[in-house]
């Protein structure tokens, strides 16, 4: 097999092919999701959510994965992202949404990325840039429907819309899309999301009554993606799905959602040595051997996006063994007690991965951490280079 490509971000290569630490990143596994999310969706176009470099994935890599499943769109939170994609030569269409006074507007509109306007003075903005640039900027009015974030009150969304009115009069606008965000969809039987569904009907209803009628329609994150068609409308946005982590409660995922998880975060074990019954592992003494015993040091720390929180608790494959960190997490690195099992420095430490052959899965890491799988993924540093791979073999349990 050739060896892979490795980066230490989306943008800086290394060398090396065999790092002490890395990242899998299975762009099989990527392709597959939006395949598989592409047909939960039915006839609602799909945006593949890219933000947070691809929720620690790499943009461009996860960009070109998910296009090849067959993405419609891709979504990213700043300009910068979609500035980034446009550079690699990615020219799907990009939605960005997170954007303060003085973004660079002009250049959005001649790179054709679609804006959001959440209020009159950032669309008057955004016409401003459509002035300058000669042509309509694409723009995605958003109705704020119970979540208290971004995007128009209904009180003030009349006069959004009015304002988009004549914007696109004056052909300075496309009103290309309308959309919202749930804030619960992850929690099924909660009210709010039939709520804030009906909000979001009542806002288009508006926006119609007063001549905006938007190609696409779209509140639906990764949980309505896959189990409230009735949010699904034109487009749907799933985001941390595309990775292969479901956010539904397991009792609500069926087979029918079949996602794989697209990375597996890994380390070579640094160092063993015996430590004795009572010994006091990692800053603060918090955790001692309760018999002696060997230690595995992990160089993969809090700088590395191994979390603090997870002291004590997180969860790690060596060979055919599952261990546990022991002690607090430092740095630069961890411990992993292993009792008298034979590992040897050089061993593949298995934080997670896709958890189909007994290495542990991210939910059980957030689980340990007190978060959430998001945080875990978005949070894997840069020096933690990424190496791209279309399928992922099986992690190797025998010992080398």
């Amino acid at each position: 097999m050739p060896s892979p490509t490795i980066f230490l971000d989306s943008a800086a290569r290394i060398d090396t092919a065999n790092p002490q630490r890395s990242a899998l990143i299975d762009l099989g596994a990527i392709s597959g999701n939006v395949e598989t999310l592409r047909g939960i969706a039915g006839t609602a176009k799909l945006m593949a959510v890219l933000k947070a470099d691809g929720y620690g994935h790499g943009l461009v890599p996860a960009a070109r994965a998910a296009l090849r499943g067959g993405a419609d769109y891709l979504g990213t939170a700043v300009l910068e992202e979609a500035f980034a994609l446009r550079a690699a030569g990615v020219d799907a269409p990009i939605f960005t949404w997170l954007n303060a006074p003085g973004s660079n507007y002009l250049r959005a509109i001649e790179e054709d990325i679609d804006l959001a306007a959440y209020d009159c003075a950032q669309l008057e903005e955004i016409c401003h840039a459509a002035r300058q640039a000669g042509r309509p900027a694409r723009v995605h009015l958003k109705i704020d429907t119970g979540m208290w974030r971004g995007g128009a009150s209904a009180e003030d969304w009349p006069r959004l819309c009015g304002a988009a009115r004549r914007a696109l009069d004056a052909g300075l606008i496309e009103a290309t899309g309308i959309w919202s965000h749930l804030a619960a969809a992850d929690e099924p039987e909660n009210p709010s999301t039939s709520m804030q569904l009906a909000a979001f009907r009542a806002a288009l209803a508006v926006a119609r009554d007063l001549g905006i009628t938007p190609r696409l329609r779209h509140i639906a994150n990764s949980a309505a993606t896959l189990s409230n068609p009735e949010a699904h409308f034109d487009l749907v946005r799933p985001g941390i799905s595309v990775y292969g982590i479901n956010p539904l409660p397991p009792e609500y995922r069926t087979s029918r959602m079949d996602l794989r998880p697209a990375m597996t975060l890994r380390a070579a074990v640094a160092h063993v040595k015996a430590a004795p019954a009572g010994a006091a592992v990692s800053y603060g003494g918090t955790e001692r051997a309760a018999a002696a015993t060997q230690l595995a040091i992990i160089p993969l720390g809090y700088a590395d996006g191994v979390m603090r929180s997870a002291s004590s608790k997180g969860p790690v494959q060596i060979g055919a063994g599952r261990y546990r960190v022991i002690g607090r997490v430092c740095m630069d690195q961890f411990m992993v007690q292993v009792g008298s099992d034979a590992v040897v420095p050089g061993q593949q430490a298995l934080l997670f991965g896709p958890g189909t052959d007994g290495e542990p899965h991210l939910d059980q890491w957030a689980q340990a951490a007190d978060t959430i799988p998001y945080e875990i993924l978005t949070r894997i540093g840069t020096r933690v280079p990424r190496i791209y791979l279309e399928s992922i073999p099986a992690p190797d349990v025998s010992g080398t």
